[in-house]
């Protein structure tokens, strides 16, 4: 990371050094948008909270069917490959097909195509069993449903059996019609015929008898085949009925996508809404150099600027300017009011005359704010008061040898001076030493001025700060008043940055003024809110 140059900020310089974004710089937008997310994961969760109770969970029952093959002899054991004496895909094509579906559907009220959505029908591998499963709001609505679906696959399949078994029964029928027809006219024809023709004729109508015998045979066995496809091994219970889905996990779901599209919407509004988030964005949007940055503590529910960091700020300031200096404290759209205060104390702590002005109305809170910040001033050495000697003892000569013999010093008495009351009638009362009418009672001045430190603080217009040495104009928001950059005219500026609300369009159209008006600032002071 390089710094931009002082003259110019470093978008505008061709070729100039492009900072890489770092993982910090991506977590940093939803950091300091966390209300925006935090609003949005709420909702989320509320969201998710809301459908819990608003829309009760599914709630799933399941039935057993066991699927049996259509057989003649049905203690006939079915053999090793039992599944594949019955085809179960066909057979849970034929549960979930139309018929059930439509059953359902009278039986419910409900449209088929909820019903078709609501019916499953599992096969389990190697096996002759349907597992039907049905899921509804209601636990008695899920139980009637599935066990009205296990019987109608089987009232289905019973039917489509029973049907099979009557074509090919009535099949039978037909040819033992023909059979008994033709075998009534080879008896009409052995009747009449002579003894020549007869033989062939009783040959043949033993041939017809033995096809009659086998068709009447087979018609036995069709009609005792037992069409039972299956039972229900397992019918479904309220108390079996499990419901569907877990109200911790929709929760968990609902706060994790409000944090994601509250990030998102973080990203978006600080597309739209570039803030100034460290030093780095304030030295690139203003291509000025950096006096200092000023935070703010946050304990014992104050949020005041941090008095070491403000001090700091003043020395850089005094290290470049020279009275008589005339500065302006210019923010584009906050007020430097609490900077100001702040760095009139510092540098008037170190022995200067400084003339706060101000003529947007905030004469009275600036006064306030030097007067809170006194009681932070550390204690320094009062050199405006004369250093008195120590007295010389009595008896002692102006020019006398060093080597004489001090006199004995004398014991200061116990009681101190005025304690008692003297019995001379011409005695005089000894007062105490009244203050000087410069420094009042906790710092506050005796006349139009505040005594800070070594210096002193006074507070007027501009006009009224003419003929002052060092004079610090609380300028108003360059946004909504030109006098600021109008007074820098006369001397410099200090730009005030305010970390996460000063925008960074905000900014550079400030700059970009002083420099039309010829104002080259001394820098810029990176402020805090409170909330970085």
């Amino acid at each position: 990371m390089t710094d931009a140059p002082v003259g110019g900020r470093a978008a505008d310089i061709p070729g100039g050094p492009v900072r890489a974004v770092t993982l910090v710089d991506l977590l940093r937008v939803p950091l300091h948008r966390i209300r925006l997310v935090g609003a949005v994961a709420a909702i989320g969760l509320l969201a998710a909270f809301g459908y819990l109770v608003l829309v009760p969970p599914a709630v799933t029952a399941n039935a057993v069917v066991a699927v049996r093959p259509v057989v003649t002899d049905a203690f006939t054991p079915s053999g090793a490959a039992a599944d594949r004496a019955v085809n179960m895909n066909v057979e849970s094509g034929i549960a979930t097909g139309t018929e059930v579906v439509r059953r359902l559907a009278e039986a419910s009220g409900k449209d088929q195509r909820d019903v078709r959505d609501a019916l499953a029908v599992e096969v389990p591998t190697g096996g002759q069993i349907l597992r039907f499963s049905y899921r509804d709001r209601s636990g008695q609505r899920a139980v009637q449903s599935v066990n009205l679906a296990a019987q109608a696959y089987l009232d289905v399949r019973r039917t489509m059996y029973e049907n099979q078994r009557q074509e090919m029964v009535r099949s039978y029928d037909e040819s033992i019609a023909k059979v008994t027809e033709e075998r009534a006219a080879l008896q009409r024809r052995i009747a009449a015929a002579r003894s020549g023709a007869l033989d062939a004729a009783i040959a043949e109508l033993g041939g017809v008898n033995n096809q009659l015998t086998q068709l009447n045979s087979a018609r036995t066995e069709i009609a005792s085949v037992d069409v039972n496809p299956g039972w229900v091994t397992r019918t479904a219970e309220l108390a079996l009925a499990s419901t569907g889905g877990n109200r911790p996990l929709y929760l968990f779901s609902g706060l994790v996508g409000g944090v994601l599209v509250g990030v998102v919407l973080a990203y978006a509004w600080e597309s739209m809404d570039r803030r100034v988030r460290s030093v780095v964005d304030a030295r690139d949007v203003t291509g000025l150099p950096m006096l200092g940055a000023v935070r703010r503590q946050r304990f014992n529910g104050r949020r005041r600027p941090i008095d070491t960091d403000v001090r700091y700020v003043a020395m850089a300031i005094a290290e470049q300017v020279r009275q008589p200096a005339r500065i302006a404290l210019l923010a584009a759209r906050e007020e430097p009011t609490v900077l100001t205060a702040g760095l009139a104390v510092a540098l008037a702590a170190e022995g200067r005359e400084i003339f706060v002005a101000d003529d947007s109305g905030r004469v009275e809170q600036l006064r306030s704010a030097v007067f809170a910040d006194l009681g932070r001033l550390p204690t320094v050495a009062d050199q405006s008061r004369p250093v008195v000697p120590k007295p010389r003892p009595a008896g002692t000569p102006i020019g006398g040898d060093p080597a004489a013999e001090p006199p004995a010093a004398r014991r200061p008495s116990p009681v101190p001076p005025g304690s008692r009351p003297s019995t001379d009638p011409d005695a005089t009362l000894t007062l105490p030493r009244v203050p000087s009418a410069r420094a009042g009672e906790n710092g506050r001045p005796g006349g139009d001025g505040v005594s800070v430190g070594l210096g002193n603080v006074r507070f007027g217009s501009w006009r009224q700060g003419a003929d002052h040495g060092l004079v610090l104009y609380n300028a108003p928001p360059a946004e909504s008043d030109e006098r600021g950059v109008a007074i820098a005219r006369q001397g410099t500026a200090v730009v005030v940055v305010e970390r996460d609300r000063t925008r960074q369009s905000d900014l550079r159209r400030l700059v970009d003024r002083l420099r039309a008006a010829g104002v080259t600032p001394l820098g810029f002071v990176l402020t805090r809110n409170g909330r970085g």
